[in-house]
């Protein structure tokens, strides 16, 4: 019943509303298809390399035959690793906080070391520093800098700037 009170007009302005809409979308299609057919071509014809980049084809099998390749199960251990991470990290940090909350001593002794932690990058937290960033070349990286004294690899120079 509404619709018999809205003028010509107003039809005409909300269908090209809805047609401006339309085509925004269907040129997004557009370019996400020329994106995956063009790089699909440009790996079928070693152009780009399709070890790093893999295949759009190949992409779709592999999800394809998840329960074939052992995906789901790798997915399912991750996604278990994570939520226990999650919740026993909330838990431990609202225990802390309701202790901090509680005891006001205990809120004045952690005050300084818990502003340098919040200052630290979360990342430097890190428990196992072991193999972060270990090259096959016998040299670490760490925060993105190569150790030279340890370098297997010295004779060729473009190994510095490789990871930059």
């Amino acid at each position: 019943m509404r619709e018999k009170n809205i003028s010509e007009d107003r039809k005409k302005y909300l269908r090209k509303i809805k047609m401006g809409k339309i085509s925004v979308i269907l040129t997004q299609l557009a370019i996400l298809a020329i994106f995956i057919i063009g790089w699909e071509i440009l790996a079928n014809n070693n152009i780009i390399d399709s070890f790093i980049t893999s295949q759009p084809s190949q992409i779709l099998d592999t999800f394809l035959n998840l329960s074939s390749n052992g995906l789901l199960m790798h997915l399912g251990v991750t996604l278990t690793e994570t939520l226990i991470g999650f919740v026993s990290g909330v838990i431990l940090g609202v225990i802390i906080a309701i202790l901090l909350w509680w005891s006001k001593f205990l809120s004045k002794v952690a005050e300084p070391f818990l502003v340098v932690l919040n200052s630290l990058p979360k990342v430097a937290l890190r428990a196992n520093y072991n193999y972060l960033g270990r090259s096959r070349y016998g040299g670490y990286y760490h925060n993105g800098t190569r150790n030279i004294s340890n370098s297997n690899n010295t004779r060729d120079i473009k190994w510095v700037f490789k990871y930059r």
